[in-house]
């Protein structure tokens, strides 16, 4: 059994604006988030990735290697940035300083991976966008794939081009997760569950759409499966989608769902296994939100917390 996970894509630095003035600064990115939180879920955690030689680089490859992840990065001139305006419920609005490039050699060691993911900026900025759809159409042969589409609106200018681009990785992946926010702006005024039974036909065997405070809910072969919100005291959300993603890679290794050879029994997955992927993983979620920016739990925490 291999809990070895591979998360290709961006790291930067998160520069977020607070109330009152306050401006904190921290490493973040959503792949690489989800690097973070696998490492303090006690998976072995591998994130190739982009930095630069500087300052924010730096601190990146620390906030990473404390969590016990490995990074492997391509070069590039400065460290990428994203700017977080939060608003009175703690959400947060973005703007980025972000350029996205990655070497075309596929990692080193890529058979032994029980899962890759990729997501966000990473699956959608050229020209490194093109790299990791070709890293995943490879290493799909041995690796379940798992992708959240997690889009930027302002780095999209080309609506269409976006979604073809987004529809391009579900078709690579076993499961994907996406945000209500992000089905709402790739397929404005459609019912979100009809979007997900789409890209169920387009061939994952697991679509999970999150709703924030209302829960989840995912699509399979078998039906439909809906898990409430957790009650918990916001902070703010920067985080919550990636964490979520991380305890869903998770649950997968849990039920030895660990290279291509188990694609057909993720296939048949039955609405009770997922049901608990869903509520473990809104657990993870809620403890990432009671606190401040994107601080994922350790698995010990999670053992403390009520099911449910």
């Amino acid at each position: 059994m291999s809990r070895h996970v591979l998360v290709i894509g961006e790291a930067l630095v998160d520069v977020v604006h607070r109330g009152e003035g306050r401006i904190d600064e921290s490493p973040g990115g959503s792949p690489a988030n989800v690097a973070l939180a696998l490492g303090r879920l006690g998976d072995t955690a591998h994130f190739l990735t982009q930095l630069g030689d500087d300052p924010h680089g730096q601190q990146v490859r620390e906030w990473l290697t404390k969590a016990g992840v490995r990074v492997t990065s391509s070069a590039t001139t400065r460290t990428a940035t994203a700017t977080a305006h939060l608003d009175d419920s703690g959400s947060a609005r973005y703007e980025f300083d972000i350029s996205w490039s990655l070497d075309e050699a596929a990692p080193a060691g890529s058979d032994d991976l029980g899962i890759v993911h990729t997501g966000s900026i990473a699956a959608l900025m050229a020209p490194g966008a093109a790299v990791v759809r070709a890293h995943l159409a490879e290493m799909r042969e041995t690796s379940l794939i798992t992708y959240d589409p997690n889009v930027r609106p302002a780095l999209l200018p080309d609506h269409r081009r976006a979604v073809a681009d987004v529809e391009s990785f579900v078709g690579l992946a076993d499961l994907v997760k996406a945000s209500d926010e992000d089905l709402a702006w790739l397929y404005p005024g459609i019912d979100l569950l009809d979007v997900a039974r789409s890209w169920l036909q387009q061939g994952p065997s697991v679509i999970v759409v999150t709703k924030g405070a209302s829960g989840a809910f995912a699509v399979t072969r078998d039906g439909v499966t809906h898990v409430p919100g957790r009650q918990v005291e916001v902070v703010d959300t920067v985080g919550a989608g990636d964490t979520f993603m991380s305890a869903l890679i998770h649950g997968l290794l849990d039920l030895g769902l660990d290279s291509a050879d188990s694609r057909e029994t993720l296939r048949g997955i039955d609405t009770r296994a997922v049901a608990e992927l869903l509520r473990f993983s809104a657990r993870a979620a809620a403890v990432t939100v009671s606190r401040p920016g994107a601080d994922p739990p350790l698995l010990g925490e999670l053992a403390t917390l009520a099911p449910g």
